[in-house]
């Protein structure tokens, strides 16, 4: 399971190992105390001895104290997230705040790497260059398209089915990563309606179901259109949803049609986002970095009221607890449907959730930002919720070198931990 979280080292002492430092050790007497025994009727010899030997007890002092201070400089971690975020606002602090990871069953991750990822910007850029909806504003923006471009390319399917087309950009992205794939596109709203008001994307081999020929999801007859399409292999099909639904809900329909490749591209943080999502499902106690405190004299309510300050999209205690402290989903809700229904449940459904999930999941993997905000410049979405980016903090030379620095600050904004999937029912 691809869930890297950074090391966690020695908090670092505000005054350093200098706070006590013993100031006669360093008095000139002490310095020369090492024994130096006159010669007889010799004192020039004495004096030559005295000034080299002194300065030798300076520079072994002064290497001694060099070495203390960089092993002092060493410990500044991000476990000192708040005094360094008061410098600038930018250093993550992925997992101070408690950061999901949704457990595989069989503890499988993905076959591609950190390499493998850049590699893939490398040749994803020009491409999106060329994008028809320039302006993709409550789309995806550069990120999320990267992501789903790069698994479906990974992933090589047979055929590629998206529930949420908006204006079609999601379905360019799928068309330039498999050319000559089949797509299957839902949607409640075609959208060639959308090319009246500007930029949009129809795509002349897809399979819409959309408009007044718009089906559910979870209503598809999807064995009679895997049979017209010659698909047999289910595991050939790669499932993309950005349909704002109840993830659990349409995790059991793909899984009841017999689906394995699935990603989602809203897969909200707890106490945010219109629908229920995956991570909010897999934030529980029991697993390393889930659960929240609604305690509002914590270390966790102090450190995202700090991070408030930086973050738009940034949650604080009173954003994420509700009546009796209660922090699962949004504020206890199940949401679905576009924030049109809002069930409330219980910690004890939300866990049972949980564990449903973990029966059914072979590989979880969040896509990570493609670069650090000190890059991108983006403010919305708070970084130490994030896994670390795929571009490390400092390297504007690969970042420039890659392309990235053509692009408007607002095409990095839009990152919502979008995820993939493989899943397999549980055994009997």
């Amino acid at each position: 399971m691809l869930c890297a979280r950074p090391s966690r080292s020695p908090r670092f002492s505000e005054g350093g190992e200098d706070d006590d430092y013993d100031e006669s050790k360093t008095r000139k007497t002490n310095l020369c105390s090492f024994p130096v025994r006159p010669l007889p009727n010799n004192n020039n010899i004495t004096k030559s001895l005295f000034l080299p030997l002194t300065i030798l007890t300076i520079v072994i002092v002064l290497i001694i104290i060099i070495v203390m201070f960089r092993n002092n400089l060493v410990c500044i971690t991000q476990s000192d997230h708040l005094n360094l975020l008061r410098m600038d606002g930018s250093n993550s602090d992925f997992g101070s705040l408690g950061v999901p990871c949704c457990r595989s069953k069989l503890g499988q991750t993905v076959e591609w790497t950190t390499k493998d990822l850049i590699m893939g910007l490398e040749e994803f850029i020009p491409i999106y260059e060329t994008r028809p909806i320039k302006n993709n504003v409550f789309g995806m923006g550069f990120d999320h398209s990267f992501g789903l471009w790069f698994i479906a390319r990974w992933l090589k399917p047979d055929l590629m089915i998206e529930s949420g087309a908006f204006k079609g950009h999601s379905t360019w992205v799928l068309r330039q990563a498999m050319p000559e794939m089949q797509i299957i596109s839902l949607s409640p709203r075609h959208p060639k309606k959308y090319l009246k008001k500007g930029a949009a994307y129809v795509d002349e081999n897809c399979t819409y179901f959309a408009g007044k020929d718009f089906i559910d999801f979870g209503s598809v007859d999807w064995k009679s259109v895997m049979k017209k399409h010659g698909i047999l292999d289910l595991s050939r099909v790669l499932v993309f949803f950005d349909d704002h639904q109840n993830e659990l809900k349409r995790l059991k329909q793909a899984l009841k049609a017999g689906f394995q490749h699935l990603v989602f591209e809203d897969n909200y943080d707890s106490g945010t986002g219109d629908h229920y999502s995956l991570r909010q499902i897999c934030d529980q106690s029991y697993i390393r970095g889930g659960g929240h405190s609604c305690f509002r004299d914590s270390d966790e309510a102090r450190a995202r009221m700090e991070r408030k300050k930086f973050w738009e999209k940034a949650v604080d205690i009173e954003e994420l607890c509700g009546e009796g402290d209660s922090w699962w989903g949004v504020r206890g809700e199940m949401r679905d449907d576009f924030n049109h229904s809002n069930k409330e449940i219980s910690h004890a459904e939300h866990f049972q959730n949980s564990r449903f999930v973990e029966s059914v999941l072979d590989v979880y993997w969040e896509l990570p930002p493609v670069a650090p905000s000190s890059l991108t410049h983006q403010t919305r979405y708070d970084p130490a919720r994030a896994p670390d980016p795929i571009i490390e903090d400092g390297r504007f030379d690969l970042f420039k070198r890659l392309g990235l620095t053509n692009f408007e600050t607002s095409v990095f904004n839009g990152y919502t931990q979008m995820v993939y999937l493989k899943i397999s029912p549980t055994a009997p």
